[in-house]
C-alpha cells in the first residue's frame, strides 16, 4: 500500500477529528509533555479510536501541541471519539477543545515510510477546532448536516452561524455538547465575531424615511426532558416569552400560531426568517427534571444567521418566572429597544406570582397538567370507538 501512495495521490472523503491543548504554549517545557501524555491516554482508551485502529482504518498525525485522528467509515466515528475523549476528561484539568470536519485528503508517505495524510479536510477541521474554546467539541456544518438526520445526535447540534478564519474564509460551525460532554457556553470567538459585525448606526438619509421597527418571531422551544409530557411545560415557555415581547410597541411580534407551524421540525433559521419577513429569530430549548429547569435561548440574526445573544440558564423550578423575565429583558436589550416604562411593568407583572406560588405548587400545577391531557386523550379515544363515524377534531 506504501507503494501505491508513492505512485499516485489518490484523494478520498474522510471523517477528522483535530484536538489540540488549550494554552499548551504556555507551560513549561517539562510541564508540556506531560500534557500531552495525558491526552495520549485518553485518546487511546477512546473505544471508537481502538476498534479504528484495530481495523487499520485510522490516521493519527501527531501535531505538537494536540493530534488529528483520520477516521475512513462515518461521521459518526471522530464525534463519538470526541465523546468519549471528553467524558474521559470531565474532571481533569486538560484544558482540551476540539473540532470536527468530513472532506477530502491525499494519504502519503513521509521521510520515515510511515503513512501520513494531508489535504483540505485536515485544515478545515482546524480551523473549525480553532473557533472553540477549552471544552468545546465544535462541527463543521457539513458534519452537522449528516448527524441531524438522525434523531440520536440532532438535540445536541447547535447553530452557531459562520465565523470568519484564517486568510479571510468563513466556516460554518455547529457546537455539539451533551449533559456530559462537550461545552455549552457559546465560544469567545463566535461572540466576539458578532460583536464586531453588529450593524453600527447609519447616516441619515436625506430623503425622509420610516423606521421599521425590529422583528421577531419567537420558535417553539425544543423539550430536552426525554418525556413527551414535559411538551406542555416548554411550549408554555416560549409562549410567555412571545406574550411578553408582544406588550412592547417598539417590536413587531410573530403570533403564537404562527410561530408554532415550526413545532418539531429542523428549521434553517434563515429560510423562518425570510419566510415571515422577520429580522431576528430566538430559538432554545428546556430540560426539566428533579425539581431543576435548564433553558437555553439565543437571539439570531436572519439575515446573517448570527448570533447576537446566547445565554444558558440553570435553576431552580421557582425561578421560571424570573428566567422568563430575563430572556425578555435580554433580547430587547439586545435590539437596543427602548422600554417604556408601561411596558417594563408589564413583562415583570407575572414575576410577582413567581414569589407566591413555591416550588413544590409549580409542581403540582405542572404534574397535573400532564395528567389532564392524558385524561383527555382517554375520552377521546373512547369516543371515537363507540362513534368512529364522528369526525375528530384538530389537535390532541
Amino acid at each position: 500500500m506504501e507503494t501505491e501512495f508513492k505512485k499516485a495521490v489518490r484523494l478520498e472523503i474522510v471523517h477528522v477529528l483535530f484536538l489540540d491543548i488549550v494554552g499548551y504554549s504556555k507551560a513549561l517545557t517539562d510541564e508540556q509533555q506531560g500534557l500531552i501524555d495525558r491526552l495520549n491516554k485518553a485518546v487511546r482508551e477512546s473505544e471508537e479510536f481502538q476498534k479504528a485502529a484495530a481495523t487499520e482504518r485510522l490516521i493519527k498525525i501527531p501535531t505538537g501541541d494536540g493530534m488529528a485522528l483520520i477516521f475512513y467509515n462515518s461521521p459518526e466515528q471522530p464525534v463519538n471519539c470526541a465523546l468519549e475523549i471528553s467524558r474521559a476528561l470531565k474532571d481533569s484539568s486538560l484544558p482540551l477543545r476540539m473540532g470536527v470536519h468530513s472532506g477530502p485528503v491525499s494519504a502519503l508517505t513521509d521521510l520515515n515510510d510511515r503513512t501520513n495524510a494531508a489535504g483540505v479536510g485536515i485544515n478545515i477541521a482546524q480551523r473549525v477546532m480553532d473557533c472553540g474554546d477549552s471544552g468545546h467539541i465544535l462541527l463543521s456544518k457539513r458534519v452537522a448536516e449528516d448527524l441531524q438526520q438522525y434523531s440520536q445526535w440532532r438535540p445536541h447540534l447547535h447553530d452557531l452561524g459562520e465565523v470568519e478564519v484564517k486568510h479571510g474564509e468563513r466556516v460554518h460551525i455547529f457546537n455539539f455538547y451533551t449533559d456530559e460532554a462537550g461545552n455549552s457556553d457559546p465560544p469567545k470567538k463566535v461572540l466576539d465575531a458578532n460583536l464586531r459585525h453588529r450593524p453600527t448606526t447609519a447616516a441619515p438619509a436625506k430623503r425622509t424615511a420610516q423606521v421599521q421597527r425590529p422583528s421577531i418571531c419567537v420558535l417553539p422551544f425544543a423539550n430536552m426532558s426525554g418525556d413527551a409530557e414535559q411538551e406542555y411545560f416548554s411550549d408554555g415557555i416560549s409562549e410567555d416569552i412571545i406574550t411578553d415581547l408582544s406588550k412592547i410597541s417598539a417590536l413587531h411580534v410573530v403570533s403564537r400560531n404562527t410561530a408554532f407551524t415550526f413545532k418539531g421540525k429542523a428549521v434553517d433559521v434563515g429560510q423562518v426568517a425570510s419566510q415571515l419577513k422577520v429580522s431576528h429569530v430566538v430559538e432554545g430549548s428546556v430540560r426539566k427534571a428533579a425539581g431543576r429547569v435548564r433553558i437555553t435561548a439565543q437571539l439570531i440574526d436572519g439575515e446573517n444567521d448570527s448570533h447576537l445573544w446566547a445565554e444558558r440558564y440553570d435553576r431552580d423550578l421557582n425561578d421560571i418566572f424570573a428566567i422568563q423575565d430575563e430572556i425578555s429583558h435580554a433580547i430587547v436589550d439586545a435590539l437596543r429597544v427602548k422600554l417604556l416604562p408601561e411596558e417594563k411593568k408589564a413583562i415583570e407583572q407575572h414575576g410577582t406570582l413567581s414569589s407566591l406560588v413555591s416550588d413544590r405548587g409549580l409542581q403540582f400545577i405542572f404534574d397535573g397538567a400532564a395528567d389532564l391531557r392524558r385524561r383527555v386523550r382517554g375520552r377521546r379515544s373512547t369516543a371515537r370507538h363507540h362513534y368512529p363515524d364522528v369526525p375528530a377534531r384538530g389537535g390532541d
